[in-house]
């Protein structure tokens, strides 16, 4: 399937270069970007017929804290998750008739040995659900075979499947590993907000895991891509526990990108947008904290996504919270931030990525970064202030102003407060939504000279 599929993909690119070819040798541009004369013009059909993979969902692989490893009997020494099944609910952005899934072992001690894969849609549809719809079960293949193997720090990406997916549709996932991974060191996103299954023996094709074991973690999954056509393009969030969606509720899709998601797909000139949550809780921009720290994995979680056409970087408020409350180091903070930032623009702009920066919000009243000396909120205002005035973003989104309370601009607004005065509830992240221009996301030529710094 994956060869015939291919050949076609091939066979239109082939028609569409050779009839814009001929309208070349006789024709000029049009102000459509088709070229005509004599009568001839390039079909608006084989346009939009182009088409080209893009990620849908995404999540950031991380080294599986202790805390969060499979729960017993799914975790033994140096050997997780043998001869059992695992059961994962994911949520789409856009939708297509063909799609693939990337598997990672980032951080696996062992090669991960794959021995089945099935796709379906949830029961009624719902994130976190054990049961599927059995119909729409369908095997997934990776080179034609069944089973893969994925090497120590790689990933694999499977064979394209005839799938029909709807946009913001939820999406199960179930694996099957016979052997299991011989390391106690794994790959997974710990701050998945959605419940995963896990039952000893094979059990892919069941239509539910009853009586299975739980957890709100996700493993191995890395990425959703779906065949799409040019018009649809991806947006990814770098960010922290305010963008993984801490304060949240489970297996209810309501962190800020989600919320932004579903009003994106609201317009008709944005519903081409897919949203890609690209972020951990505790992560930083210039040190590793939990996952690698934000410039090590542009590469990674940005550039080598599918279909990336915008990043919005919102990052940077556990680099401040955890260096020393002195005016040295968070003057010398508020700096490298700055300089770091300035790199991911760079790095993204040389990919014809637009770069959108993000506010960070406010953190008054928290007990681990608020100190008392104000020391860490004059950086955070430098920081924002070099956001808002420098120029060096293509778009700025002020979720400080979103966010913060008008008689106390230090603070979160207590409505928008999850509690720890540094997290919001979902109140809070449809307010941080709401606050990101639409208009960002329509799909515009560059403007020339984009990407020379």
């Amino acid at each position: 399937m994956a060869r015939k599929f291919s050949i076609a993909g091939l066979a239109v690119t082939v028609a569409l270069a050779a009839t814009v070819a001929t309208a070349s040798a006789v024709g000029a541009v049009d102000s459509e970007g088709a070229r005509s004369a004599s009568g001839l013009v390039v079909d608006a059909k084989a346009q939009q017929a182009k088409k080209h993979w893009v990620n849908t969902w995404t999540s950031m692989p991380q080294l599986t804290e202790p805390s969060n490893m499979p729960p017993a009997p799914f975790t033994q020494d140096n050997r997780v998750l043998a001869d059992s099944t695992l059961r994962q609910t994911v949520h789409m952005s856009v939708g297509g008739e063909q799609m693939r899934l990337r598997f990672s072992n980032a951080f696996g001690g062992a090669a991960l040995p794959i021995t089945a894969v099935s796709v379906a849609l949830p029961v009624d549809g719902r994130a976190g659900a054990s049961a599927i719809q059995p119909k729409t079960s369908r095997k997934v293949t990776f080179h034609g075979r069944s089973s893969a193997v994925i090497p120590v720090g790689s990933q694999i990406v499977s064979d394209p499947l005839d799938f029909g997916l709807k946009p913001g549709s939820n999406l199960s996932v179930t694996i099957y590993l016979a052997d299991g991974q011989a390391s106690n060191s794994i790959t997974s996103h710990p701050g998945s907000r959605t419940t995963s299954y896990m039952q000893t023996g094979n059990h892919v094709e069941d239509a539910d895991l009853t009586g299975a074991a739980s957890a709100a973690h996700w493993y191995f999954l890395s990425g959703v891509e779906v065949w799409s056509p040019a018009s649809t393009s991806a947006a990814v969030m770098l960010g922290d526990s305010l963008t993984d969606g801490r304060g949240s509720t489970t297996d209810t899709n309501n962190r800020w990108p989600d919320q932004l998601l579903a009003r994106l797909q609201s317009r008709p000139d944005t519903a081409g947008t897919a949203i890609l949550n690209q972020a951990a809780g505790g992560n930083r921009v210039l040190n590793d904290g939990l996952g690698p720290n934000a410039l090590s994995r542009v590469d990674r979680d940005v550039l080598a996504q599918s279909g990336v056409d915008w990043l919005l970087v919102f990052e940077g408020v556990n680099d401040i919270g955890t260096a020393e409350a002195s005016e040295a180091a968070q003057k010398q903070t508020a700096d490298d931030l700055i300089a770091a930032y300035d790199q991911i623009i760079v790095r993204a702009h040389t990919q014809g990525i637009r770069v959108y920066g993000a506010t960070l919000t406010p953190f008054g009243g928290n007990t681990g970064y608020d100190d008392p000396d104000g020391y860490r909120e004059k950086a955070r205002q430098t920081v924002n202030e070099w956001i808002r005035t420098s120029g060096r973003f293509d778009a700025v989104v002020d979720f400080d102003r979103a966010a913060r309370d008008p008689q106390k601009p230090g603070q979160i607004l207590p409505a928008f407060d999850d509690g720890d005065h540094l997290h919001l509830n979902p109140a809070g992240y449809k307010a941080l939504a709401d606050a990101v221009p639409a208009h960002l996301f329509r799909q515009e030529p560059l403007p020339r000279n984009f990407g020379f710094n």
